[in-house]
């Protein structure tokens, strides 16, 4: 899935998987992260995200 965030930093957020909280561009490296998200709704709800898609892709793998 391909996101259009366009070039302005701040409309740019990931979810640190090491202190669970969403961050903007400067924060933890991005072996830490996950995104980018266009907000901070979206990284909030990065580890669904996830696991819903996680659920999708073992579903095709069965098929």
């Amino acid at each position: 899935m391909v996101m259009d965030l366009g070039t302005d930093t701040e409309q740019r957020w990931w979810f640190c998987l090491r202190h669970h909280t969403v961050e903007p561009e400067a924060g933890c490296p991005g072996k830490w992260r996950l995104g980018p998200y266009p907000t901070k709704e979206d990284a909030a709800r990065a580890l669904e995200t996830v696991r819903r898609r996680n659920e999708e892709w073992d579903a095709q793998d069965e098929r």
